[in-house]
């Protein structure tokens, strides 16, 4: 989960912003907040999670009632981030433990219920992209003749697939405001990749989709920019000698504090990244350079332990760009 590059740190940050963003709106009074506490947010189930913040909440109303929304979908997103660390039935545990800790007994009951149509909602999805990527193969130059169309079809097959699962109305609570954000973004697509429209014309029906859009849709697409901006005020803070103070009172005056906490949770995750690879890759200059003798196969063996020492399996798998 650690962020390696730029690139990769704004999309982690503005899907931190968009989450803190659903996690700011007020509970109606109908509804009993089951808060993640203070010792949550150091998470050890797996190495590479050390140090985050865990992802959405679970909720109860007050008749004792589940509340389904996309708040229980990144808490269960969080978790299943370990897939490669731990296994599916180990994190399943993991997440039962939460919810039983987290809700009462008859609200636990109904999550670990919809815990378990999600987990195997995610199978059969992991499936559908197999046979979709497997089709795509063997149809390469029709899909690249109608790539539009083919996200159009992709997306109503996951449409399709998810009622399999889950009611109406769930699904338009765990999904409905990903599926908003989708919509608008192939419609968009299908406008500017139109050649029939004139660019005048192009940027009138843009304009129109930005009129129609909601609020909570513009601020979740404006949070990229939001943060990409205020990465950069950060640098030029650090280079005029500000403090990490300074930096946290500047994010915290922007977004919010709790956002703020995260970006500087973040910036620490970044910072011990950095520290890792820079121990390993001079252990890894000394252990090449110290032992040229060593048979080819001896040498693999020593790096991976070093591998081992320093990084997660998961973690690994990154490496390469460094080395």
């Amino acid at each position: 989960m650690k962020t390696r590059n730029l690139t990769f740190l704004a999309a982690t940050l503005s899907l931190i912003v968009a989450s803190f963003f659903l996690m700011s709106k007020q509970a109606s009074h109908e509804e009993q907040a089951i808060m993640l506490t203070p010792q949550d947010r150091m998470f050890s189930f797996v190495r590479s999670m050390e140090g985050t913040s865990v992802d959405g909440q679970a909720t109860q109303a007050d008749d004792g009632n589940l509340v389904v929304n996309a708040e229980l979908r990144l808490m269960f997103d969080y978790y299943l981030a370990a897939t490669g660390e731990k296994s599916i039935p180990d994190i399943k545990r993991e997440i039962e433990n939460v919810l039983n800790q987290k809700l009462k007994p008859h609200a636990a009951a109904q999550a670990k219920e919809l815990l378990a149509r999600y987990l195997g909602y995610k199978q059969a999805l992991l499936d559908l992209e197999k046979n979709t990527g497997a089709s795509a193969t063997r149809h390469t130059n029709n899909m690249s003749n109608d790539m539009i169309s083919a996200m159009q079809n992709r997306w109503q097959s996951m449409q399709k697939l998810r009622l399999q699962f889950f009611s109406t109305k769930d699904n338009q609570s765990l999904f409905g405001f990903d599926d908003a954000y989708d919509m608008d973004a192939l419609a968009r697509l299908e406008i500017s990749q139109n050649p029939a429209y004139s660019d005048k014309q192009k940027q009138e029906k843009l304009q129109a989709l930005d009129a129609t859009m909601s609020q909570e849709l513009r601020e979740a697409k404006n949070a990229p920019y939001q943060i990409i901006r205020l990465e950069e005020q950060a640098q030029q803070l650090r280079s005029s000698g500000a403090s990490e103070d300074d930096i946290y009172r500047m994010r915290a005056a922007a977004v919010s504090p709790e956002a703020a906490n995260r970006l500087a949770d973040l910036d620490r995750e970044e910072a011990e990244w950095k520290t890792r690879i820079a121990n390993y890759l001079e252990q890894r200059r000394q252990l090449l350079s110290r032992d040229e003798n060593k048979s080819t196969t001896d040498k693999i063996a020593a790096l991976q332990q070093l591998r081992d020492r320093y990084f997660s399996i998961q973690e690994q798998n990154r490496l390469a760009a460094y080395e």
